[in-house]
């Protein structure tokens, strides 16, 4: 048994529990890493539960808010929330559904999308919040339609109705549901307004539909992200959820002291902000402050201005909105002083966090409250509802993913240079939906799951400092010198070698000699490189200008002069002016990019970072800076 070291447990603030963990080595070299904190069997039956309790002891505190058209904030409470709840429930009782018919939502986060997925459950009827990409990024609705074609729903809701039409009209002949109209949507003949939901309340046909759900039964689908593979989708049970909030109650107590507030845009079509955030808040009776905004150039002021006006007291982001968020936190007093002033902690998920942000955010916070901010993380998966492990204490370095989540088994597997990471337990799904054969292929012959991620110790010697996300198996890839290339890793070391150009990179070189790197730039960041430019200057002029160059090579040269090989540094690297594609798959609803879908997406680039005549666009490691 390994337990935390003095330092560590100082630094917990008594906001988490210290970190105990259990080793059990085997002969192969395989490990298995279980929590020393018991996971009891006495934790909620249903996410439901936690409704009925606080509409009934804390009936007026607020639990959802979302800014209307007028940018005005329209206010739900636990009590009118369960109200609400009940009488959508009513409605949906009447229309034949079951898993084989569930309920499919096509809308961003909302107040009615919360209260449709919530009365869905709270009659033993799964709901799926499908990707708003699915519907509206895409020209073919492929996407949308193989999922519709598995789920064959008994209702679809869309808010807005007009701005779904072509995604509607794309899967009518794919189920026999009705379509719901979100908001003040208007109608289409066979539609009906989410109004009409709300007339009717039958709370005895409800609560004894309630009482009938038991942890088995089906709480949601949710789709894989598709980083790898074909999406599918996942059974999330009462149980996977139910378990997954006990496990952080039992590591987090702090959140029983001060019902958390957030202000979060992660989608409720994904598992971080649905089963995560969404149901965190839900456990505890806190609020969430939904965020119209997006870590887009685009979506980024409504954030700001939301952040501006709502101090949340944990804060939950991906690395691409750390990045485009910390040159405005520098910039803006009140945006940093009104951040930061409640704030117990920045949690990081979806890729590691850059070394240089990490630090930003340290002593931006530190500014602005005289304190350092705590900066956690986990990993996980949609398969895992989403936590597999979690770092409840002050990680000595980025990347740092924790140590297994009370009741789940993580099994640690020599594979070429890395350990596979595998995974058991309540909050490990129990397949994937009318896909028998790939589900039986996605476990060991133990059980336990296989996630493709590999991981590493932060300290063998100290296995409580927790583990490091270590890429996924599939991305590596080895050089025609034989030697390994570890994506994952090379990436974030990357994004930090060339700061603060780039925002996000991937890692190029399979069945090549040397590695190279095509380089999403922060195109704002570049910018103030290049003063003499004016600010409206195209960004192939920008990307180009001797001092983003510059900064990109210098940071090539820094990685080759820190040894390692080959495989541990790039030779060339490409500045791409178009932006990641939702469209294409590169940018997933996290923000996070796809690698292999960039790598299939820009093959022609890929062909021209390594052609035999360089073009003066690509930049090398070599010359002088």
């Amino acid at each position: 048994m390994a337990t935390g070291t003095p330092d560590m447990i100082a630094d917990n603030t008594k906001m988490f529990v210290d970190p105990v963990l259990l080793i059990e080595a085997r002969a192969d070299g395989t490990r298995i890493l279980r929590s020393g904190i018991n996971l009891p069997e006495n934790y909620a039956r249903c996410v439901g539960e936690w409704l009925e309790h606080w509409a009934r002891t804390e009936p007026e505190r607020l639990f959802l808010a979302q800014r209307d058209a007028s940018g005005e904030w329209v206010r739900l409470t636990y009590g009118a929330a369960r109200q609400r709840v009940v009488a959508i429930a009513t409605w949906l009782l009447g229309q034949n559904l079951s898993p084989e018919r569930p309920v499919a939502i096509l809308s961003d986060n909302s107040i009615e999308h919360a209260l449709l997925m919530l009365a869905a459950m709270h009659i033993g009827v799964p709901a799926c919040s499908i990707s708003p990409g699915n519907s509206l990024m895409s020209k073919d609705h492929g996407k949308l339609k193989g999922n519709i074609e598995l789920l064959r729903p008994g209702v679809i809701y869309a808010d807005p109705l007009e701005r779904y039409m072509p995604a509607i009209e794309a899967v009518a002949g794919l189920h026999s549901g009705v379509v719901v109209a979100g908001g003040i949507s208007g109608t289409v003949p066979g539609s009906v307004p989410f109004a009409e939901l709300e007339t009717r309340t039958d709370e005895v046909a409800v609560m004894s539909a309630f009482n009938r759900i038991t942890p088995d039964t089906i709480g949601k689908f949710l789709f894989t992200s598709g980083s790898v593979g074909t999406p599918k989708a996942v059974i999330n049970t009462q149980r996977m959820m139910c378990s997954n909030q006990k496990a952080k109650e039992l590591m987090w107590p702090f959140l029983a002291e001060e019902p958390p507030v957030l202000v979060d845009w992660l989608p409720w079509s994904h598992t971080f902000g649905s089963n995560h955030n969404f149901n965190m808040v839900l456990r505890w009776g806190g609020t969430i402050h939904i965020d119209e905004g997006k870590p887009t150039p685009a979506g980024l002021d409504k954030t700001v201005s939301n952040l501006k006006e709502i101090s949340p007291t944990v804060y939950f982001n991906v690395p691409r909105a750390y990045d485009m968020l910390v040159p405005l936190l520098r910039e803006d007093k009140q945006l940093r002083d009104n951040f930061f002033r409640r704030l117990k902690f920045i949690f990081n998920a979806g890729a590691a966090l850059p070394h240089h942000l990490w630090t930003a955010l340290e002593d931006l916070s530190f500014e602005s409250t005289g304190r350092k901010v705590l900066l956690v993380s986990s990993w996980g998966a949609t398969e895992t509802a989403p936590m597999a492990t979690d770092c409840h204490f002050r990680a000595r370095r980025p990347g740092v993913i924790g140590l297994p989540v009370p009741g789940t088994a993580l099994k640690l597997v020599p594979s070429a240079d890395k350990m596979e990471v595998r995974v058991k337990g309540p909050n490990v799904f129990p397949g994937y939906w009318r896909q028998p054969d790939i589900t039986a292929k996605s476990f060991d012959d133990e059980g336990y799951y296989l996630i493709g991620d590999a991981v590493e110790f932060v300290d063998v010697a100290q296995p409580t400092l927790g583990l490091l996300f270590d890429g996924r198996v599939g991305e590596d890839f080895k050089l025609l010198t034989g030697t390994w290339v570890h994506v994952g890793s090379l990436r974030v070391s990357g994004i930090d070698a060339m700061k603060p150009v780039a925002q996000d990179i991937v890692v190029t070189g399979h069945d090549r000699d040397e590695i190279g790197f095509l380089v999403f730039p922060n195109i704002p960041e570049c910018r103030t490189l290049c003063p003499g430019l004016p600010a409206d200057a195209p960004v192939e002029q920008v990307l180009s200008s001797p001092a983003v160059v510059n900064q990109v090579r210098a940071g090539l040269q820094a990685l080759k002069q820190q040894g390692g090989g080959s495989s541990t540094y790039a030779t060339r690297a490409l500045l791409l002016a178009e932006p990641p594609s939702v469209e294409g798959g590169e940018i997933t609803d996290k923000g996070y990019i796809n690698q292999r879908a960039v790598l299939n997406r820009r093959a022609d680039l890929v062909e021209y970072l390594y052609a035999d005549l360089l073009d003066k666009t690509v930049i090398t490691v070599h010359g002088v800076v």
